[in-house]
């Protein structure tokens, strides 16, 4: 069997997440502890106890969320054995998530990991003003009616503040939208009268996955250009191509590419599945992805470890 192991981006966080982790096993107390020590910020304070504004600061919630993924490799594999270079055919991680997944392949140190997150969230909020940039999610449209609307949208707003692109592709009929508050709000209007079945503004701080995010991706790349990376243990399939990449100077450009490119979620999982894969297990914080997945190929198992009782029941799945 084929299996890929997946990791969750922002919108998956809860306060409370990895508390039993921390409770159960040393390797995530650990896990949690190089991250604080990292990010010179204790990281565990916030995802136990919140508040949840401060857990939801992207500069906070993508060290975190990454940290309880990791927490689960580390449990993986000193509790079960499970190796990433054995048990998985490819890695997969949404926006910050692919940071997950390269670390988890030991392309990344978990250190150089959480500083680049930390970085990444700080660039990403600093891009834009708060309150010029927006985001919504359009369900029950597919990515290519999305992107017509868009075109549309985009010729109806002709002062300066007109982008909006599609930022993630993430299921058939679950399209994100990014771009500048006046235009995104107008594609909610176009998409509602449109056959959309609801058009949702998101309660996010900063429109990501767009080209408003070039001075981000500017940022990230002169951070990526002082850490190591190494070809990770097994295949990581990227967000801005849809396909597997090796090669650490690829993997560099396409990181820094992410940062305005769209996360094409949904072409990621069929190659995945083209290639072979039956199996999607989501490592980590919540169910997103697992649900992403099984709209996409409904033929397609799938499992999730971000619990102690789910690692226990995922351990004796793959040792069986």
């Amino acid at each position: 069997m084929k299996r890929a192991f997946v990791f969750p981006g922002q919108g998956s966080q809860t306060v409370g997440m990895g508390k039993d982790l921390a409770e159960t096993f040393a390797e995530a107390r650990e896990t949690f502890e190089r991250v604080s020590d990292a990010i010179k910020l204790d990281i565990t304070k916030i995802m136990f106890e919140g508040p949840e504004g401060d857990l939801n600061l992207t500069e906070n919630t993508q060290p975190a969320l990454m940290a309880v993924s990791m927490a689960v490799v580390q449990i993986l594999k000193k509790q079960g054995g499970i190796r990433m270079d054995q048990h998985a055919a490819f890695l997969a991680g949404h926006s910050l998530g692919e940071y997950s997944a390269l670390t988890a392949g030991r392309a990344f140190e978990l250190n150089d990991t959480s500083r680049l997150l930390k970085l990444r969230g700080k660039a990403m909020q600093r891009a834009v003003p708060v309150g010029k940039g927006a985001m919504a999610a359009i369900l029950g449209l597919d990515f290519d009616a999305v992107t017509a609307l868009a075109k549309e949208n985009a010729a109806t707003n002709t002062n300066g503040d007109c982008v909006c692109e599609s930022a993630n592709d993430n299921a058939p009929g679950q399209v994100v939208i990014s771009g500048h508050t006046e235009a995104v709000q107008s594609f909610v209007n176009l998409a509602s009268s449109r056959g959309a079945k609801r058009a949702i503004m998101l309660p996010v701080s900063a429109p990501f996955h767009c080209r408003l995010m070039a001075p981000a991706a500017a940022e990230m790349a002169k951070a990526l250009a002082q850490v190591t990376i190494r070809p990770p243990c097994a295949p990581v399939v990227c967000n801005v191509t849809a396909k597997a990449e090796d090669d650490p100077n690829k993997i560099r450009q396409l990181l820094v590419d992410q940062i305005i490119g769209r996360v094409r979620w949904r072409e990621s999982v069929m190659w995945m599945a083209q290639q072979g894969v039956t199996e999607f297990i989501e490592l980590g914080a919540g169910k997103v992805l697992s649900g992403l997945v099984k709209r996409i190929d409904g033929n397609v198992a799938t499992m999730n470890a971000g619990t102690p009782a789910e690692i226990e029941a995922l351990i004796k799945h793959l040792q069986g």
